[in-house]
């Protein structure tokens, strides 16, 4: 890596092929979350309180289905956002009784390239409007963001501002034409759900969960991981990877280091990772302890409009032979698409988590994968069931 006369570092460290994770910047930027004054023992919000008589529903059908993605801000035009919006609209309305997926978690980036409030008609709002069911999320590094680029929009919003006022209302209030704003307890976050718990994490800026020297969000984690009830599976979303092999960004070394640092202080993993930020799709197996993790990236949520516009693999890997075992101990590719964008739908139930991923193609019209591209199955362990 070049360095000047004063020590100083000019560029990132290119990433040897199969590496997976990139190593911590040495100047990271974190923004000043907004003021929160609770215990963090409250930042639960029960599935019950926004869809009455989903937990008897879920009971009586034996599973809890929902959607997830990342990175849908179409600050380049919602063709490709809308597309996605569409084809998940269409699992809900011909899905057989109990099987149509009861909301949208939301991986972050919401709104390009500031989470500015003035975008959310445009970039959120009207893209789903037709989507029959709640949107949940977590916030991206562009929704916290308050630096200015050339040639944009002068911002003048604290960061978070457009999310918090979209999707941490006090109260849910009606705001564009069908859709509310949505009542979460804060940027980070737990969803409690008939056989699921989702632990939502904010990674910030360059993916620091908390600021260098402070372990506020840690500590709220390995709170929260100890309270999840044993009796329901538990996905952990955080917007930046742990892990990714493309040729962009690569895995966050601190995200990782306090996800790892909060599964080993509370006793208890994950029994999925969801993240974004990367645009396109991955999945890798983590071989942690007795546990294989799924660590699955679904990032192609519609800003990248164009296959041009999706982060690829690393040079080397554009044909790798999978599964394909990266550098890091245990973890290896299972699955990836830089091709095509697509989204998760999620099913709980008493005996597995399943994870499956649907492709949606830049044609016009849009080609919709009929069945699962990708899956992955989470079994319950023996003598273990899961409860709504």
């Amino acid at each position: 890596m070049a360095q000047g006369f004063t020590g100083a570092t000019f560029a990132k460290a290119r990433r040897q092929v199969g590496d997976p994770v990139s190593p911590a910047a040495p100047h990271p930027r974190f923004e000043a979350l907004p003021a929160y004054t609770g215990t963090g023992s409250d930042l639960v919000l029960m599935l019950e309180s926004i869809l009455p008589g989903i937990t008897a529903k879920a009971s009586k059908a034996g599973k809890l289905v929902f959607h997830s993605l990342g990175d849908t801000g179409g600050i380049h035009g919602t063709e490709t956002q809308t597309a996605i919006s569409d084809a998940m609209e269409a699992q809900i309305s011909n899905a057989a009784q109990g099987s149509a997926p009861g909301f949208f978690y939301h991986l972050g980036d919401v709104v390009y390239f500031n989470g500015m409030s003035t975008h959310y008609i445009e970039q959120f709002y009207e893209p789903y409007q037709y989507y029959d069911a709640p949107i949940f999320a977590i916030p991206g590094n562009h929704d916290g963001d308050t630096q200015t680029r050339p040639g944009d929009e002068s911002d003048n919003e604290p960061s978070l501002y457009g999310f918090m006022k979209n999707f941490c209302s006090v109260t849910s209030q009606p705001f564009f034409k069908y859709r509310s704003t949505m009542t979460q307890p804060y940027c980070y976050w737990a969803l409690d759900a008939p056989f699921v718990q989702i632990i939502g994490a904010y990674s910030n800026v360059d993916g620091l969960l908390d600021a260098r020297g402070s372990n506020a969000q840690l500590n709220w984690l390995v709170q929260r991981l100890k309270a999840a009830p044993q009796d329901k599976w538990v996905i952990l979303a955080v917007h930046h990877p742990c892990y990714s092999l493309d040729s962009v960004h690569g895995g966050y070394e601190e995200t990782l280091n306090t996800l790892d640092k909060a599964f080993e202080t509370s006793g208890r993993t994950a029994d999925a990772v969801f993240s974004g930020h990367v645009h396109n799709s991955q999945r890798f197996s983590r071989k942690l302890g007795n546990n294989e993790i799924p660590y699955v990236i679904a990032g192609a949520g519609g800003y990248a409009n164009t296959q041009r516009a999706m982060h690829k693999l690393q040079t080397g890997l554009e044909n790798v032979q999978l599964p394909y075992a990266t550098k890091s101990e245990g973890v290896s590719l299972q699955f990836a698409d830089d091709k095509n964008s697509g989204f998760l739908r999620v099913t709980a139930s008493p005996s597995a988590l399943v994870v499956d991923y649907f492709s949606v193609s830049f044609d016009s019209p849009a080609k919709v994968a009929s069945a699962p591209v990708d899956s992955v199955t989470i079994k319950a362990p023996a003598k273990t069931k899961m409860k709504a």
